[in-house]
């Protein structure tokens, strides 16, 4: 799950994932912010609190923690679709579904809006076609409320089988070289 980030003074950078969505996601990441930098435009990370209007009440980081509550939170499952098993990782339902039971919201478009704003925030993750195009923005929302739409939670050890990265084999010899820096990048 290694990709190569080549810099405009011809530094490569490599960069590891724990596993293939969160390698996708980076790309996705990094594409968007060169498009928006070859563009002419400044990149910069919007607030989701200010673009969707979310009372200043809301603490996301509180909620992520009570969603993740292993007695009264959302159960993580082991999925199937598309001849792919998606392990730690639950539906667009289940989360509204979670978010009215707890009162934290009212009504379902209230949750869509709070689950948007958790999705961009980073606190969760689109898993599959489905939830990972709505995140692109080829959908109405960012967050779907629909039992094929999968999510999960970042740190939550999700993993998908089925998935073959043979197309994405780094070859030995782009290897070659002293590491300068070694670490872990984190995305939140």
């Amino acid at each position: 799950f290694v990709f190569k980030l080549t810099a405009a003074k011809q530094q490569d950078h490599f960069f590891q994932a724990a596993y293939l969505e969160e390698r996708d996601a980076w790309v996705r990441d990094i594409k968007k912010a060169i498009h928006c930098i070859d563009g002419g435009q400044r990149f910069a990370r919007k607030s989701t609190r200010k673009s969707i209007r979310l009372p200043e009440t809301i603490n996301l980081s509180a909620l992520y923690l009570s969603m993740k509550d292993p007695e009264k939170g959302i159960k993580e499952l082991k999925l199937e679709k598309d001849k792919k098993v998606f392990n730690h990782c639950f539906t667009g339902i289940s989360v509204i579904d979670w978010l009215v039971s707890s009162n934290s919201i009212r009504n379902r478009r209230e949750g869509l809006m709070l689950a948007s704003s958790l999705l961009s925030e980073g606190y969760l993750q689109p898993a599959g076609d489905t939830s990972k195009a709505a995140a692109e923005g080829l959908s109405d929302t960012p967050f779907l409320d629909l039992s094929d739409a999968y999510y999960y939670f970042p740190d939550s050890g999700f993993f998908c089988e089925g998935n073959s990265s043979d197309d994405d084999v780094v070859l030995k010899e782009e290897f070659r070289g002293i590491v300068v820096k070694q670490g872990c990048l984190l995305k939140q």
